[in-house]
């Protein structure tokens, strides 16, 4: 019965355009592949690119998984970067660390001034 459903949602997917359809991992397979990394299982971090995600597995299976599992993901420039843990991901910028950040490097001057 599961197979038959695998099967239902991956036509209906590659039908709406969601699923390279030369793929031969349904969006399960692929979302399982994904998060069997080593760094997933060692709490790193994973990066995939959004247009994959979206092609392999459809958006809603894979933001489902990262709930399931408590992590936070991120998106920028068409990556996609999945904290694999639950600490809580922390924006940071020049601005909040300051330069005392750069003594170790003999400089006053941050990443992007002059």
């Amino acid at each position: 019965m599961q197979s038959l459903v695998n099967h239902t949602l991956t036509k209906t997917r590659q039908a709406a355009g969601m699923l390279d359809q030369d793929s031969p991992l349904d969006p399960d397979q692929w979302v399982r592949d994904v998060f069997s990394a080593k760094a997933v299982l060692r709490g790193e971090v994973i990066r995939r690119k959004a247009r994959d995600i979206e092609r392999y597995a459809g958006w809603d299976r894979f933001l489902a998984e990262i709930a399931r599992r408590g992590f936070r993901a991120v998106r920028n420039g068409g990556q996609v970067v999945v904290f694999c843990n639950r600490e809580p991901v922390v924006p940071i910028s020049y601005d909040e660390i300051g330069s005392k950040s750069y003594k170790d490097f003999n400089t006053q001057t941050g990443p992007h001034q002059t």
